[in-house]
């Protein structure tokens, strides 16, 4: 007895939370790939981990079936901890609804009648669907069936997005019939018409939440688990106000000259290198070189010391599905514009596709964010610490500005660099801002710096 029971926990293969990187020490489940039951191929991803940097797949080391899945979705675990195991001896095996026995001889079954799409069709479908937990909570609140939508995530997974896309183009339920007009009753009489409202003034709607609210007060809230990423950037955020001496200055650039040069150049880069000249490759060029010139914004403080990196590990701040991620490209003071151009958008499509290894993210000695892509105007980005400088972009405004006594128009963008004023005198801080300034307004003379 003895004998067998250890033959049988040999079949047993355990899933552990895998080394995470360099001072990760915990996770969020995010997603089960699989239902306990279902077949696996060796190698094949069975969950992935979420944390505050990137999202982890765990794989299958052994063929088989997925036994018990030891841990939920949402649930924090360290590294080493067991998530499941995974039955080696049971290869191709069916889930577990699928090994249910069928009667021989089963009693007629009466012809399926049509359901009204709702809550017990979701339940039904939720968990063949490859979709987000999040995504699978609405569906079954709002009774969406998420077979019918089309997952736009990594590997056509459904995100809460997709549900919520689904559920405004949702086409209108069928009319039923009418019934028969009832016999007519007498006329009651008309009452008076309410007061019109003064002229000139408009009667008030109704809030637009209130019309959305299900139930009136039913839903009025939700409340959702703060993710380990979520969680990591919060933390991240209140240590560079806690920490540093927070300030930020600003400046504006006139950006006719590199927008001048980026329209003659940009096909032709495009067509010869395959990459798209962008403004962000002109301003991390125009970055790297006042790093150099000024040498305490590319530093940090440790303790007491000062430490001066001779080299620039730059970030660039990218917002995707999961949240903002900093990816930095290392050693970019040895890269010129159109290199630059080609590893910004790979480290950000890698950012949007959750592809970015901890090594992307990790070393960073400054950081650029660029908040007019979203249409922003100006702002005071937080340091992205242990960091002491970092530069915002904004949206390019044309605005009318004098030069040479006349009223002129020029295509402007507002830049703000807050730093951390324990390393970075005021004086130092705007003299960098300036330097960034004149190269983006002069961007031939980069070619020579």
């Amino acid at each position: 007895m003895s004998f067998g029971m250890t033959l049988l926990c040999s079949f047993m293969v355990s899933i552990k939370v895998p080394p995470l990187g360099e001072s990760i020490t915990e996770a969020t489940v995010s997603r089960w790939l699989k239902n306990e039951g279902d077949a696996v191929a060796a190698g094949e991803t069975l969950v992935e981990l979420e944390t505050d940097k990137i999202t982890v797949e765990v794989p299958a080391l052994k063929a088989g079936a997925l036994g018990k899945r030891l841990r939920a979705e949402g649930d924090v675990v360290a590294v080493g901890d067991i998530l499941g195991e995974v039955d080696e001896s049971a290869t191709g095996v069916a889930a577990p609804a699928a090994r249910l026995a069928v009667p021989a001889a089963a009693a007629p079954v009466a012809a399926p009648v049509a359901a009204p799409l709702g809550a017990a069709t979701t339940a039904a479908v939720a968990t063949d669907i490859r979709s987000a937990p999040s995504a699978r909570k609405l569906a079954e609140e709002a009774g969406v069936n998420l077979a019918a939508v089309q997952g736009t995530g990594r590997g056509g997974v459904v995100s809460r997005p997709d549900v919520v896309a689904a559920m405004s183009s949702a086409p209108a339920a069928p009319v039923a019939p009418a019934a028969p007009a009832p016999p007519r009753a007498p006329v009651a009489p008309v009452a008076p018409a309410a007061p019109a409202a003064p002229a000139g003034e408009t009667a008030p709607l109704p809030s637009q939440f209130a019309l959305n609210r299900p139930g009136g007060d039913a839903g009025r809230e939700t409340r959702e688990k703060m993710t380990t990423r979520r969680k990591r950037i919060a933390e991240n955020l209140l240590a560079a106000q806690h920490n540093t001496a927070h300030l930020t200055t600003f400046n504006e650039i006139d950006m006719t000259s590199v927008s001048e040069l980026r329209d003659r150049m940009k096909e032709r880069v495009e067509k010869t290198h395959g990459v798209k000249l962008t403004f962000m490759a002109f301003f991390a060029h125009a970055t790297i070189i006042a790093l150099e010139q000024f040498r305490s914004v590319n530093g940090r403080v440790d303790g007491d010391m000062i430490v001066y990196h001779n080299y620039v590990n730059l970030g660039i701040a990218v917002s995707s599905e999961a949240g903002l991620v900093v990816p930095n490209l290392k050693d970019s003071q040895r890269m010129g514009v159109l290199t630059l151009a080609k590893e910004i958008a790979n480290v950000a499509g890698r950012a949007r596709d959750s592809k970015l290894t901890i090594d992307d993210l990790t070393g960073g000695t400054f950081t650029i964010t660029n908040g007019g892509v979203f249409g922003s105007l100006v702002s005071t980005p937080i340091i992205n610490y242990p960091q002491v400088g970092i530069l915002g972009l904004h949206k390019i405004q044309d605005r009318p500005i004098a030069m040479k006594g006349e009223v002129v128009i020029r295509p402007m963008m507002y830049v703000a660099l807050s730093y951390d004023h324990r390393l970075i005198d005021g004086q130092q801080a705007v003299l960098f801002l300036v330097r960034v300034k004149e190269l983006m307004e002069d961007p031939e003379s980069m070619l020579i710096s």
